[in-house]
């Protein structure tokens, strides 16, 4: 008989756990190894330093980027902030009586969205450009918007509330032709699909450790450093770590768990993406079995291998959650938790408010089962039914 009482997990697109082979590699530089690496006179200073560039051969590996390339962050948020701020204070003081203008899109993760309309209360203009109806950025789209001083766009790789995947290889030909630089928050990217900036080469690109399987408080950004050279000025200013780029005494423990995270995944991306998949279309086809009215947000296809995101036609989700047992789920993006508000992205794919109310979204992880997934379609049965 199922235990509809058990808590289950599926909100991996939120974060994820650490895992435990992760948190075993950063145990010891909580305790052991716990010297600050620009300590450059001992050898607690000399082991955290090593860490540090270990994982950063780690990050550059799994991206099939340069270690050089990378510099460690507190998350995408802080990346998203430091590209787009950053490079406007670089294309200002190289010509400040020369426009700026950066492109996005209505689909982005609220840390590129609520960071573009800062800056165009800046002076920045920005132009936000629609998806199509299965939340993904057409290129047509984008190269209809180019102006001549276009300088910037910012495209989220795979979207956080519905998993569309955006065509960032064909976006990465435009910006080159155009010699625009491009940036992508590959959040929800990395380590769920390939992710190469050699085969789609991006300029910058954004990411956090807690969304694969590393700690929270650890980021990345990359920067790329030829064809062309990208040179962003310091976010943060203090004692010139990371080369200078950021400042700040480095997270060593946090770092080491990225770097872990990253080359954990790596190894483990060819068998665990198509288990995904499977698991994922296991998922779907039994709601849809149980629940023939529920509504796949996204592409059917070019999404991540984790994601569902559903609608349920005249249900209110919220209204529903004491019937929802212990499923761990979202109601949309987790950064929109507590609010009342229909979130963007929702409202971009033409969700009425009634609809976004009955929307949710169940995402899958390292350790889910095929048991857990029978439990969680018996939960939203008998919740929704």
């Amino acid at each position: 008989m199922t235990d509809i009482t058990k808590p289950i997990y599926l909100d991996y697109n939120s974060t994820t756990p650490v895992d435990p082979q992760v948190f075993a590699a950063m145990e010891p530089y909580f305790k052991t190894h716990f010297g600050n690496p620009a300590s450059f006179a001992h050898q607690w200073g000399w082991a955290a330093q090593k860490a540090v560039e270990k994982s950063r051969e780690q990050v550059a590996s799994l991206i099939s980027a340069k270690p050089l390339e990378i510099t460690f962050t507190a998350g995408a948020t802080e990346s998203n902030n430091w590209v787009i701020f950053a490079l406007a204070e670089k294309l200002r003081s190289e010509n400040p009586e020369s426009p700026i203008h950066f492109v996005t899109s209505e689909l982005e993760h609220s840390s590129v969205m609520n960071t573009m309309k800062e800056a165009e209360r800046r002076g920045i203009e920005v132009d936000f450009v629609k998806g199509n109806k299965y939340g993904q950025v057409s290129v047509e789209a984008v190269a209809r918007i180019l102006k001549p001083h276009t300088k910037l766009l910012s495209f989220i790789w795979v979207n956080n509330e519905i998993g569309s995947i955006n065509p960032m290889k064909e976006l990465a030909q435009l910006a080159k032709e155009k010699k625009i630089y491009l940036h992508t928050d590959a959040t929800q990217a990395l380590g769920k699909i390939p992710v190469s900036v050699q085969d789609v080469p991006v300029d910058l690109l954004s990411a956090s450790a807690h969304k694969f399987y590393g700690p929270k408080g650890a980021g990345i950004l990359y920067t790329r450093s030829s064809q062309p050279k990208v040179i962003l000025p310091p976010y943060l200013f203090g004692g010139g770590q990371e080369h200078g780029h950021r400042s700040g005494t480095l997270n060593v423990p946090a770092i080491v768990g990225l770097g872990a995270a990253a080359e954990l995944c790596q190894k483990l991306l060819p068998e665990e993406m198509p288990r995904l998949i499977e698991l994922r279309n296991y998922l779907w086809n039994g709601i849809q079995n149980k629940i023939p009215a529920a509504r796949l947000n996204g592409h059917p296809t070019e999404r991540s291998p984790i994601n569902l995101s559903l609608t349920f036609p005249g249900k209110n989700i919220e209204q529903l959650l004491p019937k929802l047992g212990r499923l761990g789920f979202s109601q949309g993006s987790a950064c929109h938790t507590g609010t009342l508000q229909i979130s963007p992205m929702l409202a971009a794919l033409g969700l009425t408010a009634d609809e976004a109310q009955g929307t949710l979204r169940l995402s899958l992880g390292r350790w889910t089962t095929t048991e857990e997934l029978d439990i969680a379609i018996e939960v939203l049965s008998k919740a929704l039914n």
